[in-house]
């Protein structure tokens, strides 16, 4: 935070004192910045995530604000400074940017950067004392996971993982029932996440090179993965796995669609797809009385859905952008109240754990593969 380095009054030493103690300083925020302004937000990469989905967030959003950039492109740097107003000493590019360590405007760093980089730059931030909100994947692979989350803990700073359907009110209801289970005893879940591009692979379409971690599984992936465990509310025990090519002048060394079929405890089968040569974009949970899905479910708007007793889950949060301000609001008022947040980077370490089980069937030509317990 801006002022770590200031000395509390004695209310917050005695507050520091006990979260110390339980291996939690990290978690409270400053008093400077919990009374007086939102928390500061630099964004690391101006893509087009950052560029058309985070940055018009950071309007919308009432505990945090755009207050930096980091990035290898002067003429990104002086475009954003004109729109947003961005200060000169907010400004860093990728060498450069261990000295955000001196800047008390920012409180947090937004990593939104090929798969690859996404462990150097939490490592890099945790240094410098910053907040880290990291982009789904987390890592390229669970001990590159468990490196970073070590690496907050150690610098006593939050790892948040930008999975923004975890703030979504459906994904949330789907969530719910998992505990309450209105349905009976679950069955099978379908989940199913891609779309079809690449087509025309101009730019730098690192989303093919397998040493940044491209493919399908890394990024649309995640979205099943991920919704397959907070829709059994368990952790898989064994994963079976097969990769495909269908247009193998585009991708080279990664997977363009991905099949995995994940075992969870109790019998329950989650049936697996994702793709960059299909659009899919579904969510079902089958139960012994009755059943209930979502479609779309990862969408940016208009996450919608049903159950076999009527009910319905119509669409909750307002047009694109607001899901990613929701997120961003929520995962600010975490720091900001010293809480955990809602996906913390171990959950990204428990998603990681499965796509290492998941790649590993595959190369095994879907052989099963057991997730031991951790």
């Amino acid at each position: 935070m801006s002022d770590t380095h200031s000395s509390p009054d004695p209310s917050r030493r005695r507050l520091l004192g006990a979260f110390g103690a339980a291996g939690l300083a990290g978690l409270i925020p400053s008093a400077r910045a919990r009374a007086t302004r939102p928390l500061g937000v630099a964004l690391i990469g101006l893509g087009y995530y950052s560029r058309d989905l985070l940055a018009p967030a950071l309007q919308m959003t009432k505990h945090c604000r755009l207050a930096g950039i980091v990035t290898g492109s002067p003429a990104k740097a002086e475009e954003w400074q004109r729109r947003y107003g961005i200060a000169d000493r907010n400004v860093y590019d990728y060498a450069d940017f261990d000295r955000i360590a001196d800047n008390p405007d920012i409180d947090v760093v937004y990593i939104v950067l090929p798969n690859h980089l996404h462990k150097p730059f939490t490592l890099r931030a945790a240094a410098a004392g910053k907040h880290v909100w990291c982009e789904k994947p987390m890592a390229m692979d669970a001990a590159e996971a468990r490196t970073m989350i070590d690496a907050c803990r150690q610098h006593r700073v939050q790892l948040t993982i930008g999975y923004r359907m975890q703030h979504e009110p459906n994904t949330q209801a789907v969530m719910a029932l998992a505990k309450t289970r209105p349905f009976g005893r679950l069955q099978r879940v379908h989940a199913e996440a891609g779309f079809r591009g690449f087509d025309d692979a101009s730019g730098d379409p690192w989303r093919l090179d397998p040493a940044r971690g491209g493919g399908a599984m890394y990024d649309m992936g995640v979205y099943a993965l991920n919704a397959a465990r907070y829709t059994s509310g368990a952790e898989p025990v064994a994963v079976t796995a097969t990769a495909s090519v269908q247009r193998p002048e585009i991708f080279r060394g990664v997977d363009e669609t991905m099949h995995f079929r994940l075992e969870f405890p109790d019998g329950v089968i989650a049936a697996c797809e994702t793709s960059f040569g299909r659009n899919l974009n579904r969510l079902r949970a089958e139960c012994a009385d009755g059943w209930y899905h979502l479609s779309p479910f990862q969408a940016y708007e208009g996450v919608r859905g049903e159950a076999s007793d009527g009910r319905r889950f119509d669409a909750m949060i307002g047009p694109t952008p607001a899901q990613q301000a929701r997120q961003m609001d929520a995962d600010a008022l975490a720091i900001v109240e010293g809480r955990p947040p809602r996906v913390p980077g171990e959950e990204g370490w428990r998603d990681m754990r499965v796509l290492d089980a998941i790649f590993a069937s595959a190369r095994s030509d879907g052989a099963r593969v057991e997730i031991a317990a951790g």
